[in-house]
């Protein structure tokens, strides 16, 4: 592809190849000026107006304060009594009775407009519409069912969960998974696979960034757009604030990629923005998946150093079971269009000659009452016998999961967590290790990375079946965000997931009991965490 070419296809833009890769500049887009008249800028304007409205009409009602003291209790004893009876997670209850008793007069309030979920009905609505439609194009094989069954017995109950509440997703047999123990392993895999394309690639990620490895894939989409195949790249939102121009679309689309940013941040409040598409999906022509914790940024291939060295992990499936993250692709493509089912779902797949075990591809939408992720986690928890080895980024646990992580190690099976020894956000490093003492009391194993952040999302349970994708142990992931995953058994790669656990663990430091270990003298990282742990649900 001639740079000359590009410069004609997107003009008023700068086009530099660096190592093979496209960059896309806009000039003039950096510094104060355009950060204060962007849409961020403008975003954050408004906010601020609409917070400080909210402060000046109570504070214009401050004459009312001495016959509010007199009706509070009456008012949070009800509210207490209306929490303890609903449904929400134990933990969300504590907090908001907290709120609620605290701050009766804005904590009610806050409560009932988080409740009502105000401004993402009609989404609700239309991803279980799309949901209700998906199940139809998603047939589950008996003879999967079968042969899952032989090879684990207690797992055909979570696949009958998966396929049933949890939104429709099949077991596949006729699949080959390959486990990739860093970002920079799979990314050279990943654009071996882009050469490949002939019909369509599918992209969708939670964050998208300019630099080494976007330019390099953005080369290949564009040529590969350019040749003819169906290229649609989907990002969230948040990166409009962070890393992307807000015409980002606009410009990819002039290389004829389609472009669509989900739920874009607009300049009012809304519980909308709770849910944001934090999957990270990849497929080409059907026959080839990716997916795991690794966005397409530089720090994620450690081309560039964030928090030390950058560590995670992902997974490409190849055969059947990627039909099933197509699928999860074209529900959120066709949030606003008639979904393509049709059009992709029936074809056929090759079945790799390296096929083997059994693959389930699933999601969780958190709109539709159902904690797929969590279920997922608490069952392989519920079943472990001899170990279940953990690395993730982040842990702030509801009761339920805390509660699974320490039975487990107390009916005797060997759990162990990784974490960061180097955190990306101080408010989430410190609300994990406010967990840590009530686990380790349990007999949880728990080790830092020290060389810098773990942003692996792993479980690997018996050497017999193993969980990667996007799903963190944290609020955000288990109830508030659009995830997914790659549940697996007996699959060849299950045993280079324990393998790479076992040498990440070779390079922690582990966590004792106390607090010098726990906390290692960081007193307000330490007051930190038992503050936040009182309104974690709410982070």
């Amino acid at each position: 592809m001639k740079t000359e070419k590009l410069k004609q296809n997107v003009k008023g833009y700068v086009h530099q190849f660096e190592d093979g890769g496209l960059r896309l500049l806009r000039k003039g887009q950096k510094g104060v000026i355009h950060a204060i008249f962007s849409r961020f800028g403008l975003v954050l304007i408004l906010l601020l107006l609409q917070i400080g409205l909210l402060f000046s009409i109570f504070r214009w009602f401050g004459n009312l304060w001495p016959h509010y003291f007199g009706g509070s209790v009456v008012v949070t004893s009800a509210m207490v009594i209306y929490l303890l009876n609903s449904k929400m997670d134990n933990s969300a209850k504590i907090t908001w009775m907290v709120v609620v008793a605290i701050a009766p007069v804005v904590g009610i309030p806050m409560f009932f407009y988080v409740k009502s979920n105000f401004g993402h009905n009609i989404l609700r609505k239309r991803l279980l519409e799309l949901e209700d439609q998906l199940r139809g194009w998603l047939p589950q094989s008996q003879k999967a069912v079968e042969q899952l069954k032989a090879l684990e017995p207690g797992a055909a109950s979570l696949a009958k969960y998966l396929y049933g509440r949890g939104g429709g997703f099949p077991v596949y047999q006729n699949t080959a998974m390959t486990y990739f123990p860093g970002g920079e392993a799979k990314f050279e895999e990943l654009l071996r696979q882009l050469e490949t394309a002939e019909e369509y690639i599918f992209v969708e990620y939670f964050i998208i960034d300019e630099g080494l490895m976007w330019g390099k894939i953005l080369e290949v989409l564009a040529r590969k757009a350019l040749q003819g195949v169906d290229v649609r790249v989907m990002y969230d939102g948040t990166c409009e604030f962070s890393t992307l121009p807000r015409n980002y679309p606009r410009l990819l689309e002039k290389l004829n990629i389609q472009c669509k940013v989900f739920s874009p941040v607009q300049p009012f409040v809304s519980t909308h923005y709770n849910y944001r598409d934090h999957r990270k999906i990849l497929v080409i022509d059907g026959r080839v998946g990716f997916t795991g914790g690794v966005n397409l940024a530089d720090e994620y291939i450690n081309h560039i150093q964030k928090h030390g060295r950058w560590k995670d992990a992902a997974v490409m499936l190849e055969g059947e079971a990627v039909r099933s993250l197509t699928a999860q692709f074209l529900q959120m493509w066709g949030i606003l269009k008639e979904p393509e089912y049709e059009q992709f779902l029936t074809q056929p797949i090759p079945v790799p000659e390296n096929a083997k075990g059994v693959a389930a591809p699933y999601g969780d939408c958190p709109l539709d009452g159902e904690r797929v992720g969590e279920m997922v986690y608490i069952d392989l928890l519920n079943r472990a016998r001899d170990y279940i080895h953990i690395m993730t980024p982040y842990l702030i646990l509801d009761g339920e999961l805390e509660t699974a992580l320490k039975f487990a190690a107390e009916r005797g099976v060997d759990v162990h967590l990784i974490l960061p020894g180097k955190p990306d956000k101080q408010f989430p490093y410190a609300l994990a290790k406010s967990h840590y003492s009530a686990l380790l009391d349990s007999g949880v194993k728990i080790s830092e990375w020290s060389p810098g952040f773990v942003h692996a999302k792993v479980f690997v349970v018996d050497g017999r079946e193993a969980v990667v994708g996007t799903i963190n142990l944290d609020y955000r992931s288990l109830y508030h965000h659009f995830e997914d995953a790659v549940w697996m058994v007996d699959a060849p790669c299950i045993r280079d997931i324990e393998q790479d656990f076992q040498h990440t663990l070779e390079q922690c430091r582990t966590v004792e009991n106390t607090s010098a270990s726990i906390w290692q003298k960081h007193y307000l990282l330490r007051a930190t965490g038992m503050l936040l742990k009182v309104i974690a649900p709410l982070l």
